[in-house]
């Protein structure tokens, strides 16, 4: 497995957690981390600047001269990394590692045929550490039901940011660009779904419940995107339909 992670930042001086990153990259060398920097107004540029000279085989930076939304950034982040034909497993993760990047790692080596897609869900089990705030919980499990409903395919989670490809079903989700910045995950979904059938696509996707989740705090969605959530999503359903 030649794994890239694609991790998209935006303001993240203050709380990407490099330390974490640097251990994950110590035990694993032959993974490459693939940043790309927002359009970020802070000292996030520098701060990943210093880190890639400390891992520079390892460590990529896409740097963007506008604030595009985390799924367009992701997007770019991915069509450079396919740039490299080495790399036959793509994925994305959060900056702030809620989802650890061994946890991302171990998901990435169910891709195996027939399995092209695996993404993490965040089911609270007696098994497992996933850490949420109940009001996030209880809103997201609402939305949640509701893109199934449109998907028309049974999901418990996918807003999970940890989510990864082999490399022909990466180049098929990231295609084009993103008509939504949150729900892009859903656009993902559509995407296979459309282009493989439903029954393929769920034969060849795999959600797996992840061991270990954290909620970071101080989310970057605003509270008045929760109405725009439902104006995404009707966009989405009537786009993909």
């Amino acid at each position: 497995m030649n794994l890239c992670i694609i991790v998209p930042c935006f303001n993240e001086a203050k709380r990407i957690p490099l330390n974490e990153f640097e251990a994950f990259l110590s035990k694993f060398s032959k993974i490459t981390i693939h940043f790309v920097n927002d359009g970020s107004t802070d000292i996030t540029d520098q701060i990943l600047d210093s880190f890639q000279k400390k891992y520079p085989e390892q460590v990529k930076i896409l740097r963007l001269t506008k604030n595009l939304g985390k799924g367009n950034a992701i997007f770019r982040g991915m069509l450079k990394a396919l740039e490299n034909n080495e790399y036959d497993t793509l994925a994305f993760l959060d900056a702030d590692l809620s989802t650890y990047p061994e946890e991302c790692f171990y998901l990435a080596e169910k891709i195996r045929p027939p399995i092209q897609f695996v993404f993490g869900s965040r089911i609270k089990k007696i098994d497992n550490s996933v850490e949420r705030k109940l009001f996030r919980f209880l809103i997201g499990r609402i939305i949640a039901t509701a893109i199934s409903k449109v998907l028309k395919i049974s999901v418990y989670d996918t807003q999970c940011g940890c989510k990864i490809f082999n490399r022909k079903t990466a180049k098929l989700a990231f295609g084009k660009p993103f008509i939504s910045d949150w729900l892009f995950d859903v656009e993902i979904f559509f995407r296979l779904k459309n282009y493989f059938g439903t029954s393929d696509f769920i034969a060849m996707s795999s959600e797996i419940p992840l061991k270990k989740w954290k909620d970071q705090g101080n989310s970057k969605i605003k509270w008045s995107y929760g109405f725009k959530i439902w104006v995404d999503l009707f966009n989405i359903k009537r786009t993909y339909k």
